[in-house]
């Protein structure tokens, strides 16, 4: 950071962006994802104070070590992919994939083992598991606006307009401004529940293949896909230098970290770092300090957790499926795109989208394990993917 650079007011709009970015449909997804598991009201505080408070600091961290702006919390990409996977593992049983992805990360950002994994389960096929597991999130905004037409209209207005008229501003935004005004014109909500302070606790973590294969390696190959490899991507476009291996080791001990406190991942992210490094963020020697605001922002929504969650208890359901649905919308559209987007993979990612979309468990195994199986099984017998891989230009990229 340079001695001259000052906080001004676009560092100050953008880390707000990027921390709102974070704040708004992950912390909903992983309220949900709790919800369905069957989590106590202690565990999911537990679990939203650790990726936020301690993702905000990781981020605080690397950008002041590094004088580079990165912005992250939590991968919602993983949260996404838990809110359809975890309901069938303990709390235990998450935190034990939690802290098996981190040792993963940390052995990758010291061997880069990464190019292997990364050819054995090419981006397409996990982008279409992604996009298919997210379907259902996408699809439940048409009944949600049918039961709330009034919410509905307000949300999609938010969403069509507000980046329109502030630049910069993620939809997202204005679904949660626009519906939370509708919520406030037409309907009467209930008084929030007072959710006693509650410290995060320490979770004796369990491990098992069962939990190895369906939630660590799906989770690894997600974050490192769509968020670290995303964001290291970004950065370098912007016109920095973030060593790839130092981050991704650096993700891999904090992850590791909170998951003892039930925490999924803490990492940067890829949007989020895009945005501090981006010219919207100021000069390049002041971005920093975008960052830096990102993190703080993020950091205090976690101590504030459990306040978080009893207000999003006192919100209609259909609202929270718009909110939930809307804010997945990008990562489904890119996530979809990158899918069928490749000429060389064209059965191997139909099968894989449909079974994820499906998300039947059979024999004990999850539906993201059974589509990553048939999808790579299909592609070595149709010979897809040989010409192209997606995934090993992405890596050549970032090693420069």
């Amino acid at each position: 950071m340079s001695q001259h650079a000052k906080l001004n007011h676009q560092n100050l709009f953008t880390g707000i962006l990027s921390a709102l970015l974070a704040c708004t449909g992950g912390a909903v997804l992983i309220v949900s994802s709790a919800e369905n598991a069957g989590f106590t009201t202690v565990e999911l505080i537990s679990w939203l104070f650790a990726v936020y408070f301690f993702g905000g600091l990781l981020n605080i961290a690397l950008t002041l070590k590094y004088k580079i702006p990165f912005g992250g919390a939590h991968s919602i990409t993983a949260a996404a992919f838990l809110s359809m996977s975890a309901t069938q593992f303990s709390v235990q049983e998450l935190a034990g994939a939690s802290i098996l992805t981190g040792i993963i990360f940390v052995v990758f950002g010291l061997s880069g083992l990464s190019d292997k994994l990364l050819a054995v389960l090419p981006k397409p096929l996990m982008d279409a598991m992604l996009a298919g597991l997210i379907f259902s999130h996408i699809v439940k905004i048409v009944p949600a606006m049918k039961d709330a037409p009034f919410v509905g209209f307000m949300a999609m207005l938010g969403f069509f307009l507000f980046p329109r008229f502030f630049k910069g501003c993620p939809p997202v935004l204005g679904v949660v401004c626009m519906g939370l005004l509708a919520l406030w014109i037409g309907y009467d909500l209930p008084a929030m529940e007072s959710l006693p302070f509650a410290m995060p606790h320490v979770v004796q973590p369990e491990f098992s293949l069962n939990g190895m294969l369906s939630l660590t390696l799906p989770m690894t190959m997600l974050v490192l896909s769509n968020d670290l490899f995303v964001a290291l991507a970004a950065l370098r476009k912007n016109g920095y230098e973030p060593s790839a291996s130092k981050t991704i080791t650096i993700t891999g001990v904090a992850t590791a970290a909170v998951g003892f406190l039930g925490g999924h991942t803490v990492n940067i992210g890829g949007m989020m770092s895009m945005l501090c490094s981006s010219e919207e963020a100021g000069k390049k020697e002041s971005r920093t300090y975008a960052a830096i605001v990102s993190g703080v922002l993020v950091s205090i929504f976690g101590l504030f957790a459990w306040k978080v969650i009893a207000f999003i208890n006192i919100l209609p359901l259909s609202f929270i499926w718009m909110l939930t649905g809307f804010s997945l919308m990008g990562v489904f559209i890119q996530s979809l795109q990158s899918a069928f987007s490749e000429s060389t993979y064209r059965y191997s990612t139909a099968f894989t989208f449909a079974i994820a979309v499906a998300n039947i468990s059979f024999l004990g195994i999850s539906a993201p394990v059974w589509c990553l199986i048939i999808g790579i099984v299909t592609m070595k017998w149709l010979g897809e993917g040989t010409r192209s891989n997606p995934s090993l230009r992405t890596e050549k990229k970032l090693k420069g």
